[in-house]
């Protein structure tokens, strides 16, 4: 890899791909394309083959997926088409072009049971459309592909788009003094912003396979919410509840795993260095959105 090497981005105007574009500018990387759904339909078969010939990427940073998790449950058919066969036809092309690719999934490949760290080849059984599809383009990347990094993540924040910790400034700016967060699913926060400078360093590298990312430590959604509110200095009182009164107070949301602990030893494994602590990396995200 040198600093020409060209490099497509897809979901460029998501919180990841937006920051992968930026990081990928400050390494000095001169040759980097940020795309979304409007320059390149990935479920058109024959418009991505004709995208790769034009382009010639060495590496696809793949971060676009259908991620609306409760919509997903009304349109499983349209999901798969983007976050299955979509990647089916990517991973073909990097094929044919011999190019690196990354593949972003996320903590609900598994069923979120029990207490432990789920561990990279642990089995796959997601609970929701989301889930299910995200594991099946799993699939596809590996069933086409040696030279590739599926990096799984969770519960992500970034500058550009919508987000858990946007919302719950937004709530408080409103005069909200009171939200119900459920303190029963436990997991860790991603900083896309930190997230994108490890998928570089992947990249630089030969290190392929399967990796979880995300912010060092494991909290619960009202962990971070109260977390948020406090190092923001805003006036708002968590009350935890669990997810089945979540459940019944919004009918019809989709199910979300209760344990999203992923385990890092891919990580330790290969060399690559940790994210830095969850409570840093809001305190660092607050400050950049101040700004």
């Amino acid at each position: 890899m040198n600093k020409q090497s060209k490099i497509v981005v897809t979901g460029f105007k998501g919180q990841l791909g937006f920051d992968c574009v930026r990081r990928l500018k400050e390494r000095g990387y001169k040759n980097v394309l940020g795309i979304d759904i409007q320059d390149l339909d990935i479920t058109d078969e024959a418009a991505v083959n004709a995208f790769f010939d034009k382009e010639k990427p060495e590496v696809l940073m793949h971060n676009a997926a259908w991620t609306a998790v409760d919509k997903a449950e009304e349109n499983p058919e349209l999901v798969y088409k983007v976050n299955a066969l979509g990647v089916k036809y990517l991973a073909e092309a990097c094929k044919k072009h011999d190019s690196k690719m990354v593949y972003i999934s996320t903590d609900y490949v598994f069923s979120g049971e029990g207490e432990r760290f789920y561990e990279v080849d642990d089995e796959k059984s997601g609970l929701s459309v989301y889930g299910k599809t995200k594991g099946q383009g799993e699939d596809f990347v590996k069933e086409y592909l040696s030279k590739y990094f599926i990096v799984r993540i969770s519960w992500v924040f970034g500058l550009n788009g919508k987000n858990f910790v946007k919302t719950m400034l937004s709530l408080a700016d409103q005069g909200v003094k009171e939200v119900s967060i459920v303190n029963d699913q436990i997991g860790s926060v991603t900083y896309t912003y930190d997230l994108a400078a490890l998928l570089i360093d992947m990249i630089e590298s030969d290190k392929y396979g399967t990796y979880h990312a995300t912010n060092e430590g494991i909290e619960s959604w009202a962990e971070v919410a109260s977390y948020v509110f406090k190092a923001a200095h805003k006036d708002v009182v968590v009350k935890p509840i669990s997810s089945e009164e979540f459940m019944k107070l919004h009918p019809g949301i989709a199910k979300r795993p209760l344990n999203s602990r992923l385990s890092k030893k891919s990580l330790d494994l290969a060399g690559f260095s940790r994210l830095p602590d969850w409570k840093d990396a809001i305190n660092r995200y607050l400050k950049e959105l101040e700004n």
